[in-house]
């Protein structure tokens, strides 16, 4: 079977790590600029723009976070040494990016940070959205996986030429810094903001069950705690989550 050839999205994808969420980004790594588009853009952080580093990470050269790139790095010296066909086919549609979310007006992309990188396999890239993905990036998924990396085909809109750093790397990788609340919030998006989507439709809201954390789903989790004699922060933080019978 070609590397390119598309298959389903394999079950059971992504143990034990989860998109990185907007707020560890932001409090952990500062954001890389003030405003953001549709379109890539430079980063104006200058604190930040200090960890940017442009290098070779085996079959190909990115720019992106050094921590990431650094990672980056082990893992193509893993897949080289156990899918060395794959290996060589590997290119790469972008890494640093300054921009929203395709499709969203407040959900960062984790490209901002350069913590998320774009594969393409023999110059071919996977469709975003269609459900389905290529054989090679499905096989080296779980490389990805063990070295703490998320795969893009687990969102609602399955993106499976995309590999960003999970939430729990960011945060082991800043793990002396003071503990940040496990909290869902607008511009987050991923498995857990579907969840919350689907226990309020469940309670008779009506949002759409996009995974991403927008303007309606906080409006409506605003709703649900006010019904619930909650903080109204529109954040889905221990209490809210208890509430919803997701902790």
């Amino acid at each position: 079977m070609a590397l390119t050839t598309l298959v389903r999205v394999p079950d059971g994808i992504n143990p034990g790590v989860r998109p990185a969420r907007q707020a560890t980004m932001l409090q952990l790594l500062g954001s890389p600029r003030h405003t953001y588009g549709r379109d890539c853009q430079p980063v104006t952080n200058a604190n930040f723009k200090a960890h940017i580093v442009t290098r070779s990470v085996g079959p190909f050269r990115v720019t992106g976070f050094d921590k990431a790139v650094e990672s980056l790095t082990v893992v193509m010296t893993e897949i080289k040494a156990e899918r060395p066909e794959i290996h060589e086919a590997l290119g790469s549609a972008g890494m640093l990016c300054a921009r929203f979310v395709r499709g969203s007006e407040v959900s960062i992309s984790n490209h901002s940070w350069g913590t998320a990188v774009d594969l393409t396999l023999d110059g071919s890239l996977d469709q975003r959205g269609d459900g389905f993905c290529q054989q090679g990036l499905a096989e080296i998924a779980p490389i990805f996986n063990r070295h703490g990396w998320f795969w893009g085909a687990g969102f609602r809109t399955e993106d499976a030429m995309h590999f960003e750093v999970a939430d729990e790397t960011i945060r082991q990788w800043f793990s002396g810094e003071p503990a940040i609340a496990e909290i869902l919030s607008m511009g987050d998006r991923g498995p857990e903001v579907l969840s919350v989507q689907q226990k309020l439709n469940a309670l008779g809201f009506t949002l759409v069950l996009d995974g991403m954390f927008g303007r309606g789903t906080m409006a409506q989790v605003m709703a649900f705690q006010r019904a619930k004699a909650l903080t109204v922060d529109g954040v889905v933080g221990r209490k809210t989550a208890a509430a919803l019978g997701l902790a």
